[in-house]
C-alpha cells in the first residue's frame, strides 16, 4: 500500500460555494442533513444516524485525515450566508502513488442548483492542479444516476461494473459504476451537458413507472415490473409453443427461469439503467405478457422493443395497445429517437402489433437474427420520434 503524506488544508471558492474542512459548529447541519433518506440510501453513514455520528464526523475524521493524509473532506457551504449545502473531497488519498476517490452528497435542501456538478469541479481541479493526481477514481453503487450524472457532466469516464464494489451497512456488497478522470478530462461549465443524458438519469433514478392503455374495445392493459405473484403466469406463457417458436425465451422454461426474469433480468435492467422490462397486466393486473424496451449500447438515440403475449390472452388488443404506449414513454422519458422491431420471418401476429402501433417495415434482414444456436432469416421496421402516431 502507497505512502501518504500530510496535505495542506484548503478552501476552495467556486459559483459562490465555498469549500473548506470541517469545523465543530458544523456538526448540527450534517446531523440534519444525514436525515435524508437518499443520503442513507446511498452512502455508508451509520443508521440511525446520531448527533454523535456528525460530531465524531466534523471532528476525530476531519482532523486524522488532514493530519495523516489519507483525505481531504471538506464541506461545501454558500459562500454568502454560511449554509451549509454538502460534503465534497477526497474519501481516499494515495499521494506517492498520485491517486485519490472523490465522495460527496447534496443536502436536500440544496438539490436541483448544480452544488455537486460545480463542487467536483472545483475539487478536481485542485487535485490535478495542486496535488498533482494523476487518477481520481469515482464510485457508486448501480442505480444512483444522480451521483453518476455529477462524475460525467466534468469529465469522468465509467469504465465498467465492479462487482461486489460496495459495501453496505448490512456486511454485503452491491456492485457499483467505476469511473476516472484523468488530467486532461476535466470538462469546465461553458461545455454543454447532453439534455438526454440528464433526462435518463432522472427517468432510471426513480421507481419504475406503472403506465396504461386501453384497447380498441375499451379494455385496460397496463405495463408494470414484474412481480412474484406472476411467476406461474409468466412460466406457462413461455412453455406456450408459439412462445418457444418465435422468441429466444430458453427451451425447456422453468420456474428457476422465471424467477431469473423477475428478481435479476427485470431489476437489474432497471436501475443499470438499460432497458425497461414490464409485464402487461390486464383490468384484475394479472400477468398477460411481457414487454420491455432496450437502449442500444452503440447509438444511444436508439432502442428496440421486444414482446410475448401470454395465449389465454391474444387476440385481445393488448399488445398493440401496450406497445403504443411504451414506445411514447420511451420517445418522452428516455429522448429516444429511434425504436426499431424485429422478429423472425413468418411472425405474422407480431408484425401486425408493429404495423397497428406504425411501426414502417425496412425490410428483411437474412440471417439477422440468431434462435438458439441457428440463424434465422427476420423482418425489421422502425417507429421514429417525428412519425405520426396512430389514435389509441
Amino acid at each position: 500500500m502507497g505512502r501518504t503524506t500530510k496535505v495542506p488544508r484548503v478552501e476552495l471558492r467556486e459559483h459562490g460555494l465555498l469549500l473548506r474542512p470541517w469545523q465543530p459548529r458544523d456538526a448540527e447541519p450534517v446531523y440534519r442533513a444525514c436525515q435524508d433518506p437518499e443520503i442513507q440510501r446511498w452512502t455508508t453513514i451509520p443508521r440511525p444516524y446520531l448527533r454523535e455520528h456528525a460530531e465524531g464526523f466534523v471532528n476525530a475524521y476531519t482532523e486524522q485525515s488532514w493530519v495523516n493524509g489519507t483525505a481531504a473532506p471538506l464541506g461545501v457551504f454558500d459562500a454568502g450566508t454560511g449554509e451549509l449545502l454538502g460534503s465534497n473531497g477526497l474519501i481516499t488519498l494515495q499521494s506517492d502513488y498520485r491517486t485519490g476517490e472523490i465522495g460527496y452528497w447534496t443536502a436536500p435542501w440544496a438539490r436541483g442548483r448544480g452544488v455537486a456538478t460545480a463542487a467536483t469541479r472545483a475539487v478536481a481541479r485542485w487535485c490535478l492542479d495542486q496535488l498533482g493526481l494523476r487518477r481520481i477514481s469515482w464510485r457508486a453503487e448501480v442505480g444512483n444516476h444522480a451521483s453518476r450524472l455529477v462524475a460525467t457532466r466534468i469529465g469522468f469516464r465509467v469504465e465498467g461494473i465492479l462487482r461486489a464494489g460496495a459495501p453496505r451497512r448490512d456486511g454485503t456488497r452491491a456492485d457499483c459504476w467505476g469511473a476516472a478522470l484523468l488530467p486532461g478530462d476535466l470538462r469546465e461549465d461553458a461545455e454543454p451537458v447532453d439534455p438526454v443524458v440528464r433526462l435518463r438519469a432522472a427517468t432510471f433514478g426513480a421507481a419504475q413507472p406503472r403506465l396504461t392503455a386501453l384497447t380498441p374495445a375499451g379494455g385496460k392493459v397496463a405495463l408494470r415490473p414484474p412481480e412474484t405473484r406472476d411467476l406461474d403466469a409468466i412460466v406457462a406463457a413461455c412453455r406456450d409453443a408459439e412462445s418457444v417458436r418465435w422468441t429466444t425465451v430458453p427451451h425447456p422454461y422453468d420456474r428457476r427461469n422465471a424467477e431469473y426474469f423477475i428478481r435479476e433480468r427485470s431489476r437489474l435492467s432497471w436501475i443499470r439503467g438499460e432497458a425497461g422490462v414490464f409485464a402487461m397486466a390486464d383490468a384484475d393486473d394479472a400477468y398477460v405478457g411481457s414487454m420491455e424496451l432496450r437502449l442500444s449500447v452503440s447509438a444511444p438515440d436508439t432502442a428496440e422493443v421486444g414482446f410475448l403475449v401470454a395465449p389465454w390472452a391474444r387476440g385481445r388488443g393488448y399488445a398493440p395497445a401496450a406497445l403504443r404506449t411504451l414506445c411514447a414513454w420511451g420517445f418522452d422519458a428516455l429522448g429516444v429517437n429511434r425504436i426499431t422491431w424485429t422478429a423472425y420471418l413468418g411472425n405474422d401476429a407480431s408484425k401486425r402489433v408493429a404495423e397497428k402501433t406504425g411501426f414502417q417495415l425496412e425490410g428483411i434482414t437474412r440471417a439477422g437474427c440468431v434462435q438458439r444456436g441457428e440463424y434465422r432469416d427476420a423482418w425489421t421496421a422502425a417507429l421514429l420520434a417525428t412519425d405520426p402516431r396512430p389514435p389509441a
